[in-house]
């Protein structure tokens, strides 16, 4: 089997790999240099070279692509619009919030409630933080 047909099978598995691992963004980077490594092969270097530009353009990949990729993962409070904006809120509890509902203001706007943490109750004035919402529902704790 040619060198050049192993490293494709190698870079298409680490790329199929990185589909099912989600947010680490290790497989994807080695399947990179995988290729890198096949049009080396493809140009008639030997094995050595080939090692050679496979764990070099594995570690830049890793060291250079992984970081920039994982930056992007996650989005920053700033630039949450929706819903999405209104996790780690503040909030004051306008009616009383336990596991069944109640009533609280999220910076101006009365929302439904739910506790987040299942037997706890906040009485009315009470400041609590909303960790996410769901449908129209914050879910919050204290």
């Amino acid at each position: 089997m040619p060198d050049w047909l192993i490293w494709a099978i190698a870079a298409l598995a680490l790329a199929v790999g990185e589909m099912f691992t989600p947010g680490a963004f290790f497989l994807g980077p080695v399947a990179l240099a995988a290729v890198v490594a096949l049009i080396v092969a493809l140009a008639g270097a030997g094995l050595v070279v080939q090692l050679i530009v496979f764990i070099a353009g594995s570690l830049a990949s890793l060291a250079v692509i992984r970081p920039i990729a994982k930056s992007h993962l996650h989005m920053p409070t700033q630039l949450r619009t929706g819903t999405a904006a209104l996790g780690g809120a503040k909030a004051v509890v306008l009616q009383r919030v336990d596991a069944d509902g109640g009533r609280v203001r999220i910076g101006g706007e009365e929302w439904s409630a739910r506790a987040y943490m299942e037997g706890t109750a906040y009485e009315p004035g009470t400041r609590v933080e909303v960790v996410k919402i769901e449908g129209a529902t914050a879910l919050v704790y204290e």
